[in-house]
C-alpha cells in the first residue's frame, strides 16, 4: 500500500492556483497515479519536458522521494518572454511505502515524459500455504 506523506499539499495547490482560471489540472507539477498489478506497486509520473538525467529517485527506509527539475528551454539571453504557464524548476515528491514492499528491488522507467516506477510486494508479505498437524497426520490450509 501507498501512503501520502505531504499533508499541506493541498493547501499548498490552493495557495498556487490563479483565482478563476478554472483548471486544476495544472496544479501539481508531478501529478501521478499509482495502482496495483499483480505482485508489483505502479506508480506513474507526469514530468514532461524534463530530461532523463534530471530525474533523481531515493529510497530511505520507507520513503520513496522522486525529484526533477524542468529547465528553462529559451538558453539565450536576449530572448523575451511573452507567455509562461509551465512551471519550471526542482520538483518532488515523497511516498510512504508499507514494510510489505521490496524497497531493494525497485525499478524504475522514463519514457515520453512518463516516470514508471515499479514497487514490488515482498516475498514474506505474498500469501503462503501453512502446514499443521492434526493428530498423527498433517493437513496443509491456505493462509
Amino acid at each position: 500500500m501507498l501512503m501520502r506523506t505531504d499533508p499541506f499539499r493541498e493547501l499548498d495547490r490552493l495557495a498556487q492556483h490563479p483565482v478563476g482560471t478554472g483548471s486544476w489540472s495544472r496544479l501539481s507539477p508531478m501529478p501521478m497515479d499509482a495502482y496495483r498489478a499483480g505482485d508489483t506497486y505502479v506508480v506513474a509520473f507526469d514530468i514532461p519536458g524534463v530530461s532523463a538525467d534530471a530525474i533523481d529517485i531515493d529510497v530511505e527506509r520507507n520513503m520513496l522521494t522522486v525529484k526533477a527539475e524542468r529547465r528553462p528551454t529559451a538558453k539565450a539571453h536576449d530572448v523575451q518572454t511573452e507567455l509562461s504557464e509551465r512551471p519550471l524548476g526542482v520538483f518532488s515528491r515523497q511516498l510512504v511505502l508499507a514494510d510489505t514492499l521490496d524497497t531493494e528491488h525497485i525499478q524504475a522507467d522514463y519514457d515520453a515524459g512518463v516516470l514508471t516506477v515499479r514497487i514490488p510486494i515482498a516475498e514474506r508479505a505474498k500469501p503462503r500455504k501453512v502446514t499443521i498437524g492434526v493428530g498423527s497426520g498433517r493437513k496443509e490450509i491456505s493462509g
